[in-house]
């Protein structure tokens, strides 16, 4: 055992607590999604050559997604 598991018996971290770090992902995940399907209205937009018009709250969460795995790329290259 680590000294770390040693002393309480369990691993760092607990999988079901509430933590506010997990509060704010949560209130910051739900105004993300607030804005994006506020916004239905169609848009142009320019796919390096190709212009196509879609609803913006597609390109938004596409966007959103990129940008959410990137994140836990890094953060899973980085731990």
């Amino acid at each position: 055992m680590s000294p770390k598991t040693a002393e309480s018996g369990t691993t760092r971290g607990s999988s079901g607590a509430v933590t506010p770090a997990r509060l704010a992902v949560l209130l910051l995940a739900a105004l993300a999604l607030t804005f994006v399907f506020e916004n239905t209205r169609a848009t142009r937009i320019r796919l390096l050559v190709p212009e196509v018009t879609m609803p913006l709250w597609t390109a938004l969460l596409a966007t959103g997604l990129i940008g959410a795995l990137c994140g836990a790329y890094a953060m899973r290259r980085r731990g």
